[in-house]
């Protein structure tokens, strides 16, 4: 299990998109920060059995920054990459995506099409970090899963992360742009 939180005083989009991941995404448990400190997330973690935390933190009023623990005896230890997002769209933002009360069960990775080094790395970073299976195109739209977590880049060269409801074949949100990947931490 993972545990999803924000960062201290969270924007309204922020707790969206805390909310939106935790649908779509399986295994997501989400939880309300308050004025825990990250010792007290991590106690969090360890009462409810997960075993990694994801914390959405803010910049300039919105969702900034992705940062992936694990919890080691007790304590969080950062995992690669810490993401940095250039713009989030929200479920409720994408035209015809809002489906209320539907919770993703199972979510697979798409491979991409012509993936790039840094996209390749990121991949495996989530498939690692979510547990999530990676799948061809071909897979993906089998059926077999409920959503596919889809990675490209735009024109300017940044990876772009959206969600497919495999059987409507329509974006479910939410659809984040990541502005850079620092690996180093």
């Amino acid at each position: 299990m993972i545990l999803l939180t924000t960062s201290r005083r969270p924007t309204k989009s922020m707790r969206t998109l805390c909310r939106d991941l935790s649908h779509v995404i399986p295994g997501v448990l989400r939880i309300n920060r308050g004025k825990m400190s990250k010792n007290e997330i991590a106690e969090k973690a360890l009462e409810v059995k997960a075993e990694k935390v994801a914390v959405i933190n803010r910049w300039k009023g919105g969702p900034g920054k992705i940062e992936l623990f694990n919890l080691d005896f007790g304590k969080l230890q950062p995992v690669p990459p810490l993401i940095y997002l250039r713009g989030v769209k929200l479920r409720r933002e994408i035209p015809g995506a809002l489906i209320r009360g539907r919770r993703i069960k199972n979510l697979a990775i798409e491979q991409p099409n012509n993936p790039t080094g840094e996209i390749e790395k990121f991949k495996s970073a989530l498939k690692n970090f979510f547990s999530l299976p990676v799948v061809s195109q071909e897979e993906a739209e089998s059926g077999l899963y409920d959503a596919i977590m889809k990675m490209k880049l735009d024109q300017t060269g940044r990876i772009i992360v959206t969600f497919i409801f495999a059987a409507e074949r329509k974006e479910t949100g939410p659809r984040m742009i990541i502005s850079h990947l620092i690996w180093e931490i």
